[in-house]
């Protein structure tokens, strides 16, 4: 059985014991999230469609880590005008460990 869930814009597929690294949730580590944005259910071979989301369905999940991702360095650049800008991004990130997926 796996779920398609939406959260911080971005869309998901999960699947019971999976480990997922989403936008930054509010939370600390150990405490439980719900995700009740979901989008699809499949289940062998009885899928669920949502318009646009399943009221019923409900993803429970458990807060693991929160932390910061690896640094993106962005570098801007002008040929022959002299320009150039370099800086770096580390985004933050929550990983979740998926409990159980509620019908």
């Amino acid at each position: 059985m796996y779920a398609i869930v939406e959260t911080g814009g971005k869309q998901y597929k999960v699947q019971t014991g999976d480990i997922i690294r989403v936008e930054k949730l509010p939370g600390q580590e150990g405490e439980e999230v719900v995700f009740d944005r979901v989008l699809l259910l499949a289940d062998n071979e009885d899928v669920k469609i949502g318009t646009p989301i399943l009221e019923e369905v409900k993803v429970k999940g458990t807060i693991v880590k929160q932390d910061r991702a690896k640094k993106v360095i962005v570098f801007k650049f002008k040929r022959r005008k002299r320009y150039h800008r370099k800086y770096g991004h580390r985004q933050y990130f929550t990983a979740v460990k998926i409990d159980e997926i509620l019908v």
